[in-house]
Order: structure tokens, then C-alpha cells, then sequence
């Protein structure tokens, strides 16, 4: 029993040093001033889900078939935002400090697990995604990029942003069932079932 608590402790140790190292590994990334102007306007796109609710809504608007899809796609983005900052209060996480490298921004809380950014950028990679493929090939990518940058920037271990993404994607996988996506699946209209693949059916 001790053998097993004490192998506990130290893969508990490991995990607390890589998590460190690889912290200090990407926020030295951020010396260079355009990797750091690039994490920091991702950053602050990304605070309290902006950028992922603002989509939804401009997509809601310009995709009137689809606007009341689009509606609770982004109204399931802002819940993954709202749990994940639940969970914040509750494990109380303080945000990483690195000697000798200062956070490049200024966050809304002090508590830093799990990530929100990553929950919101998983939440709408998954829900948007599942209403437009051609939503899916954009949003993943750049939603990878915001979770990045949150390192970058230095106001995240790894960890944070690890769990906030799979915390973002499992709440939108389950949400999804309430989005009222055509049996025809991603990309088709109700009315015409022309997808953005071909015709079905």
C-alpha cells in the first residue's frame, strides 16, 4: 500500500513538472512579438465566449433556414462558458506565475481550472460543426489556435486547457441531440435536402 502511495505522489509530481515545463516552453514563445500579438488578440477574442457568440449570431442571421439551429448552437456555447467557470469556483486553481515571464494579458479571474476559452472554442467547434461541415473546417482549427494561445500568453497550465476543451466538447456532443439537425445529417436544408456534399435521397 505504501509502494502504491508513493508511486501515486510521484506520477502526481510528473504530471505537476510537465505541466510546468510545458507552460514555460510556450509562454517563451510569446518573446517573439508576433507570435505574442497573435496569442493576444486570440485571447482577448475569445473572453467570455465573444467571439464564438458572435458567430452564431451573425451565422443565425445570414442562415435564415437554419437561424433557430444556429440560436441554440450559440446559446449551447455560452452554457459550456457559464459551466465551465462553475467548476472554476469550485476546484479554485490559481492561475500559473513564472519567474522571469508575466502573463502577456489580463484575465477576468483569478481561478484558472479549467480553461473557459477552451471550453467555449471546444463547445463551438462541436456545435457549429455539427450544423455545417464547411463551420467545422473553420472553427476547429482556429478554436485549437485559441486554446494555444492561452499558454502563449502565459494564464493556463496545460492541463486547464486540456480539461476545458474536453469539458467544452462532451457538454456540446451532448447538446447537440437538441439542435434539430435534418435526418439528412450536417449541411442539409429542410426544405430542399440539397447538402453542402451533394443530394440525399
Amino acid at each position: 500500500m505504501r509502494y502504491v502511495d508513493r508511486a501515486g505522489r510521484a506520477g502526481r509530481a510528473g504530471l505537476v513538472a510537465a505541466d510546468h515545463r510545458l507552460l514555460a516552453a510556450l509562454r517563451g514563445c510569446g518573446r517573439q512579438s508576433g507570435v505574442a500579438a497573435a496569442a493576444g488578440a486570440l485571447s482577448r477574442s475569445g473572453e467570455h465566449s465573444a467571439l464564438w457568440i458572435a458567430a452564431g449570431l451573425v451565422c443565425a442571421k445570414a442562415d435564415q433556414e437554419r437561424r433557430r439551429e444556429w440560436l441554440r448552437a450559440t446559446a449551447l456555447v455560452g452554457g459550456a462558458h457559464l459551466a465551465s467557470i462553475g467548476v472554476k469556483w469550485v476546484v479554485r486553481r490559481p492561475r500559473p506565475r513564472l519567474p522571469a515571464l508575466e502573463p502577456l494579458v489580463r484575465t477576468a479571474g483569478r481561478y484558472s481550472f479549467p480553461s473557459s476559452h477552451a471550453t467555449g472554442a471546444a463547445a463551438a467547434a462541436v456545435a457549429f460543426g455539427a450544423l455545417r461541415p464547411a463551420g467545422r473546417r473553420l472553427v476547429a482549427p482556429l478554436a485549437a489556435a485559441m486554446c494555444v494561445s492561452r499558454l502563449v500568453v502565459g494564464v493556463h497550465y496545460p492541463t486547464d486547457v486540456a480539461a476545458g476543451a474536453l469539458f467544452g466538447a462532451l457538454v456540446a456532443r451532448l447538446g447537440v441531440a437538441w439542435l434539430p439537425v435534418p435526418s439528412g445529417g450536417p449541411g442539409c436544408t429542410t426544405r430542399t435536402r440539397r447538402c453542402d456534399g451533394g443530394l440525399h435521397g
